[in-house]
This record gives structure tokens, C-alpha cells and sequence, in this order.
């Protein structure tokens, strides 16, 4: 072998060397990272109820899986369903979502995907308010969105964009875009609407 033929070795088995070195050093910061970033409390098939200052129950929580992270006081649920009690009285309201996030500190809760808000009473004038994002200050029982709302209700479908609901006051405003259709009960005939 000439010079040339050894110095080319010796170079591409250096450079292989330090590329080596260099992909060890990152996959072991990945798993330092990966390890930061693991929850601190998992849980499948969760059921917790939350209590105010007066031991009254404020919130009902169910999901089928769970992830806390202490640092960031942050709580990812998967299929989460909240019972809600404002004023602290009876469920009046069931929030379900696919996903769902709740900061304990600040009290919020941020339902994303397919969120549905049901009426636990059929006499509510507003049945079921349908959405793809939904926050809701557990504190306050303040609700917001700004994306697309759809609410039926006792012979009503009304559609806007925008939402703010006061559960405690029992009040909720669609912001804009506001298209409704009300039919009177005799409009039924059956289970069809006529328009």
C-alpha cells in the first residue's frame, strides 16, 4: 500500500470515529430529554372527584388515560368526561372531548376534539352545545371558544362563531356568525323536523 491509499484510510476511519462519538453523545442527551419529559403519574381509567374550600363537590372527572407532570402542574387526559356543579349544586352539565388538558394552578381546562356539553336535566332550554375546542375555568365555571358552535336545544339548532358561557349564571352567548332555526312543536312529526 502507498502513502496515499493509508492517508485516505486514515482519514474516512477518523471521520467514521468522530461521527460515532458525536451519534452517541446525542442519543444520550435523547434519552436525558426523553426522561425530563416523562409524566410523573399515569393513570388508565381514571375516576376523581375535586372538592372546594367547603368540601362540596366542585368537578367529577373520568378518562381512560391519564399523564401528570408535577413540574408543570399539567394533567393530559384521553376521552376525559367532567361533571360539572356550578354554584355549588347539582351536575347540571357533562363536557366530553378526546382530548383534554387541566393546569391545576390556574384551574383551566382546554377540551380539544369532538367536544360535546350535554344538559344533565332535559328541562335545560340548551341540550347539547357541540365544538372542536372548548376552555373552561373550573373556578370560575367560565367557558370559551373561539372556534365553530353548534347548540340544539328544545326545538332549536342554533350555529355561531365564538362562545362565552357562565355556568353559574347560566348564560351563554355566541358571538358571531349567528344562524338559528327554531321550529314550534306542532313543526314535528315524529322524530323529522319540517322546514
Amino acid at each position: 500500500m502507498n502513502r496515499v491509499t493509508l492517508a485516505i484510510i486514515a482519514f474516512f476511519g477518523t471521520a467514521l470515529i468522530l461521527y460515532w462519538q458525536v451519534q452517541t453523545k446525542k442519543s444520550d442527551e435523547g434519552a436525558a430529554i426523553d426522561r425530563s419529559l416523562s409524566p410523573d403519574y399515569i393513570a388508565d381509567n381514571l375516576r376523581s372527584v375535586d372538592y372546594n374550600e367547603l368540601g362540596i363537590v366542585s368537578s367529577r372527572v373520568t378518562a381512560t388515560h391519564m399523564e401528570h407532570f408535577e413540574e408543570a402542574d399539567m394533567t393530559y387526559f384521553t376521552q376525559p368526561i367532567y361533571l360539572v356543579y356550578p354554584n355549588e349544586g347539582q351536575a347540571q352539565w357533562r363536557l366530553q372531548s378526546s382530548t383534554g388538558t387541566l393546569n391545576k394552578k390556574s384551574g383551566k381546562v382546554v377540551l380539544e376534539n369532538n367536544v360535546i356539553i350535554d344538559a344533565i336535566s332535559p328541562r335545560e332550554p340548551i341540550q347539547t352545545i357541540k365544538t372542536s375546542y372548548l376552555e373552561l375555568d373550573l373556578n370560575t365555571m367560565v367557558m370559551t371558544s373561539d372556534r365553530q358552535i353548534y347548540i340544539t336545544g328544545n326545538d332549536f339548532i342554533i350555529e355561531g362563531l365564538g362562545l362565552f358561557g357562565d355556568l353559574n349564571a347560566q348564560n351563554v352567548q355566541l358571538l358571531s356568525k349567528v344562524k338559528g332555526t327554531y321550529a314550534t312543536p306542532r313543526d314535528h312529526i315524529g322524530d323529522v323536523m319540517l322546514k
